[in-house]
């Protein structure tokens, strides 16, 4: 059984949650964007992330993306792991994500919001629970609700679906069905 430590706050908040939405870069990449000759941009997506944003999604969660960039790989990416709400470009991150909650029906208390620098600030001041990576902006880790173990890109996504996971009651069933007989192979 994995046990993580919250505060009574954070459970009770991660208990509500049905969003989860992650700014891209600096949360789901390290931040460092890489340019080729011809302005060719690529990014670097931690495989861990990934699988743990398709358990969280498998456990009945929706996921989306706020980004004030654009970027064909993240449109790759999110393709590659079955977001289908992705909003980029968004230059004020509030627009998206007002657009979210009412496309989806949902309060602000059953959303969580994962950034990393103060733009995230409007939508993470907004969200049930507001979710930072280790390596956030100062101003940032004092606006947030829970901080990762790991900075972005390098495993912060997966802890934070983890922990949403585990908040929720599901972490332990879904972790043993991987050593299950014919267990789960996503």
């Amino acid at each position: 059984m994995i046990k993580l430590e919250l505060s009574d706050d954070v459970a009770q908040r991660a208990k509500k949650i049905r969003l989860l939405i992650f700014d891209v870069d600096g949360v789901l990449t390290d931040g460092r964007l890489y340019f080729d000759d011809n302005g060719v941009e690529s990014k670097a997506f931690h495989s861990r992330d990934g699988h743990g944003i398709k358990m969280l999604h498998g456990s009945g969660v929706e996921l989306a993306i706020i980004t004030g960039r654009q970027s064909d790989t993240v449109k790759y990416r999110m393709q590659n792991l079955g977001i289908t709400l992705v909003h980029q470009g968004q230059s004020d991150k509030r627009l998206a994500y007002k657009a979210l909650l009412e496309q989806l029906n949902l309060a602000p208390e059953e959303v969580a919001f994962m950034g990393d620098d103060v733009v995230d600030l409007p939508v993470m001041t907004q969200v049930g629970l507001a979710i930072a990576t280790a390596d956030a902006h100062p101003f940032v880790l004092e606006h947030c609700h829970w901080v990762t173990a790991k900075n972005g890109g390098a495993g912060a996504a997966r802890e934070a679906c983890e922990m949403l996971l585990n908040a929720q009651g599901k972490l332990d069933a879904m972790l043993q069905s991987y050593i299950a007989p014919n267990g789960n192979q996503r």
